[in-house]
């Protein structure tokens, strides 16, 4: 492994910012560290970089335990959401600071500049200063500074936070394209959601100090360990029922509920993805108003009401809708084809048991 966290805990007096965390990365991974604002995330990726100290657990990189080891001798680049370029530095001076810092050659910090300058597309931008570049070159040039003495782990704390949408798309790209030619093991840190599950091989989702899940962005989605997972990652509807006679009821809705005891309370998550509609009545077991439709380029997203004021998220495709002629205000039928049991009796169901249900349909007798 690359990197290794082993029960690690930070504390700033009584607050607990990272709570016993432990997770590898393996060698050549890209890992993204996500989650909500004060989960912990950030601290966890300067605690690897040295600029924080742990109060318990160990961190070891390339096998080797980092814990008193000072930053500058543990070998990581480390890109900062700011940049922190030196304003007054050319954007070779800039990617040759740390090289010179190294007491390399000039023959060989210029041979060093030069391969990162290409591969970094900086060609013809090697005299400017930091001002004189877009925020897109600024962040390549961060990176290309880190990366410029050869580090075993590169660090980026929200590398493309401070760029626009159009440019922050081209950077994850472009991130994904350098990792895949220089398998650097890379983490970095997000609150995005999309750009974690584009950019990143495995994805740690952290709340409140504590890691709730580590996995493939697949996985995570389509199997979140617990409730916190299933809402944070992507878009999911969450209906609490009550269970009475083997049957969770919300409303209009029905689902099975075997082994829940009566009176208890049953959790179920599904996908808009899992929620199929239909302009035809009968079609389906279920029936509602699109009372909002969102466009999102080739997919849409509806809001559908039932009779009883229950709102539900679906998507469905440009193509699908216009040629069911769907139409906001109209009356669908729909049914849910798969869902999630959350937890059951109050208490949350472990990974392992909260396994993707078939849906009842109608010709079932819902």
């Amino acid at each position: 492994m690359s990197i290794e966290l082993r029960n690690v805990s930070k504390r700033f007096g009584d607050v607990v910012a990272v709570d016993d965390v432990s997770f590898t990365v393996r060698d050549g991974e890209l890992v993204a560290l996500l989650g909500p604002s004060g989960g912990g995330k950030t601290t966890v990726l300067r605690m690897i970089a040295g600029l924080e100290v742990q109060t318990s657990g160990d961190v070891l990189i390339r096998g080797e335990r980092v814990n008193g080891i000072p930053v500058q001798k543990r070998n990581i680049g480390f890109v900062f959401q700011s940049y922190a370029l030196f304003k007054t530095m050319s954007v070779h001076d800039n990617i040759a600071f740390g090289l010179k810092i190294r007491k390399w050659s000039r023959e060989d910090i210029d041979k060093r500049v030069g391969e990162l300058i290409g591969l970094f597309g900086l060609q013809g931008l090697g005299r400017r200063l930091p001002h004189q570049l877009s925020g897109g070159q600024r962040q390549r040039v961060a990176i290309a500074r880190a990366l410029a003495p050869k580090p075993d782990v590169l660090l980026l704390d929200e590398p493309f936070g401070a760029v626009d949408a159009k440019i922050r798309q081209e950077l994850r790209e472009w991130l994904v394209r350098l990792h895949e030619e220089l398998h650097v093991t890379t983490v970095f840190v997000t609150h995005d959601q999309e750009e974690a599950m584009e950019v990143s091989n495995r994805i740690v989702i952290f709340s409140r100090g504590r890691l709730e899940q580590i996995g493939t962005p697949r996985e995570v989605y389509e199997e979140p360990r617990n409730e916190f997972v299933a809402r944070f990652i992507g878009v999911m509807n969450v209906l609490e029922l009550k269970v009475s006679g083997g049957v969770a009821r919300l409303n209009e809705l029905t689902f099975p509920a075997h082994g829940v005891a009566d009176g208890q309370t049953l959790r179920i998550g599904f996908r808009p993805y899992a929620v199929q509609i239909s302009r035809v009545a009968a079609e389906y077991p279920y029936t509602a108003v699109v009372r909002h439709v969102f466009f999102l380029g080739v997919l849409l997203r509806l809001e559908l009401e039932t009779a009883s004021g229950l709102s539900l998220r679906t998507r469905i495709t440009k193509d699908e809708y216009v040629r069911q002629g769907l139409a906001q205000g109209q009356t669908v039928s729909f049914q849910i084809r798969e869902y999630r049991v959350l937890s059951a009796g109050g208490d949350a169901l472990a990974a392992e048991v909260s396994a993707v249900h078939a849906a009842p349909t109608f010709a079932e007798g819902i």
